[in-house]
């Protein structure tokens, strides 16, 4: 099937893209800025699921950013969906099947740090697997990678620096870094959960992210992260946690996002 699903979209787009870049919650208006489009819904793409989180489109897109070719994964899978984490992470195996050996990963999250503040973006430094699945069990590939991967490196440190450094000359600063712990979900945390989660070293966190991480690293493609923090999490502030906050606070924030991954695609792919 792997084969199948790399041929299919390869066939579709006709070249192999620079990069892939996963689109995060609210943070699908990237897609307008790419020329010479071509969209593909994952209903047509063998071994694609259907993606059925809101803000999350359900289909691949290809063309071209800043001279660079790109393919923007507009919706991702997730386990809360009732997907397994292998399930998840599977249109990563197709990415590096069809040759392409850059991703950058992007989410939505709530912030755990609180000099972290509602639409701030946050290279993604290292991460903790909290959801108790891993999309690796079972049997392993010796061809796709190693049964026990290392995962010291698993977001390139070298790429996340020279991707801040390129902001830095563009925007005057560089983006903060935080370590990103991913949660099974779908219900949000409990201020319990986050005053542990703060006293295990995180700094933000969200239901997605991780298990792609770990598949692109046993692949061995190069990674990088960014995520941008929707809202604080819970028990920080006084106030609910909702998706539609999520999605909004995804919007207002659309524009320096655009702009941020615009250069980093520009500069550094």
């Amino acid at each position: 099937m792997l084969q199948s699903s790399a041929e299919y979209v390869l066939n579709e787009i006709g070249e192999v893209p620079d990069v892939t870049i996963v689109l995060g919650s609210g943070l699908s208006k990237l897609a307008s800025e790419v020329e010479n489009v071509k969209r593909i819904p994952y209903t047509k793409i063998p071994g694609f699921l259907k993606s059925t989180a809101p803000g999350h489109a359900g289909e691949l897109i290809s063309g071209k950013i800043n001279d660079k070719k790109v393919l923007l994964m507009s919706g991702r899978f997730h386990t809360y969906e009732g997907y397994s984490s292998s399930e998840v992470a599977y249109p990563i195996r197709v990415f590096k099947k069809m040759g392409i050996n850059r991703l950058i990963l992007t989410n939505a999250s709530g912030g755990i740090r609180t000099s972290f503040e509602p639409g701030e973006l946050v290279f993604i430094s290292d991460v903790i697997n909290f959801s108790f699945r891993n999309p690796l069990i079972g049997p392993n590939d010796e061809s796709q990678g190693p049964r026990f991967p290392d995962m010291s490196n698993s977001l390139s440190k070298s790429w996340t620096q020279k991707a801040n450094r390129a902001i830095e000359e563009k925007f005057g600063n560089p983006l903060k870094t935080g370590v990103y712990v991913s949660v099974l979900g779908p219900s949000y945390e409990t201020p319990a959960e986050i005053r542990m989660f703060r006293k295990l070293g995180a700094d933000m966190i969200g239901m997605s992210t991780v298990h792609e991480v770990i598949v692109a690293n046993h692949t061995k493609m190069d990674v990088i992260g960014i995520s941008c923090i929707t809202n604080m999490a819970a028990g920080i502030l006084d106030q609910p946690l909702s998706e539609k906050e999520v999605l909004e606070a995804g919007k207002r924030v659309s524009e320096r996002f655009i702009s941020i991954v615009k250069t980093v695609v520009e500069k550094t792919c």
